[in-house]
């Protein structure tokens, strides 16, 4: 599905204080290096991810200056198109929530209103993405978790899985969907974006076969986007070319709670 992303107006004032922030101490040379860094390890260790790629600062500056804002956006996008921002969630729960990028993302769409409570395994992640609530306005807590165990989840809340379920072992895999795939059932927002590429989710097709006999939709994506300066400049650099994001997504949800 092609479209046009619409940022909100404070996504400019983030990326600048983003900007501000990852750059007082590295050149932007160091960050493209690990822009191209951390590319290859998305495309080529399907098993880890970026997650397990941020072993330096440039690394986490770039993941964060960089990779988060093109999750932002992708989010922000698809959780609009599939009319997933009314009504707002009382709470996002944010899976491997990485920099807070993805749940900020539902929550902005929703008008703001969200809380949302990131969980992640990496203790820079969490204090990123504490970081990233805070800048955007937003009410939210990321925390120390295992995403393959789910926190109790009632009617209203929603649950966003963004670029993560490809890095859990198979059987925690299988029994996360399951469980959320429950809570869809029981008026749980679910929403679950991954690459495009089908190497990377082998196991995406029969994914979407569940979500749509729950009553679910299944998406692919291609948006349209004009980078702001200090991304178009680490895109370019880097030898990428992200004018035109690309994803899939999963959404599923009985009547909102």
């Amino acid at each position: 599905m092609s479209a046009t992303a619409s940022p909100p107006a404070i996504f400019a004032e983030w990326i600048a204080a983003l900007e501000a922030r990852h750059l007082a101490d590295l050149r932007v040379r160091e960050v493209t290096r690990a822009v191209r860094a951390l590319s290859l390890a998305y495309v080529e260790q399907r098993g880890s991810g970026v997650r397990g790629a941020l072993d330096s600062a440039g690394k986490r500056a770039a993941f964060a200056l960089f990779y988060a804002p093109l999750h932002f956006l992708t989010a922000h996008h698809i959780v609009r198109a599939v009319g997933a921002a009314t009504p707002p969630p009382r709470t996002i729960v944010d899976l491997g929530c990485g920099t807070g990028a993805a749940g900020a993302g539902w929550a902005l769409a929703a008008g703001g209103t969200p809380a949302v409570n990131g969980i992640d395994r990496h203790p820079w992640a969490i204090a990123e993405a504490n970081w990233t609530y805070r800048q955007l306005g937003l009410r939210g807590r990321a925390r120390a978790g295992d995403i393959a165990r789910l926190p109790p989840l009632v009617a209203g809340t929603a649950v966003v899985a963004a670029f993560v379920l490809n890095e859990l072992p198979v059987p925690a895999r299988e029994r996360l969907q399951a469980r959320l795939l429950d809570a869809a059932a029981r008026g749980v927002r679910i929403l679950i974006i991954e690459p495009i590429a089908r190497r990377l989710s082998p196991w995406w097709d029969d994914a979407a076969l569940d979500v749509e006999a729950a009553g679910g939709r299944a998406d692919e994506w291609r948006i349209a986007v004009d980078l702001p300066p200090p991304l178009d400049l680490l895109d370019k650099a880097s030898g990428l070319d992200h004018r035109e994001l690309t994803a899939r997504s999963l959404y599923c949800s009985s009547r909102f709670g």
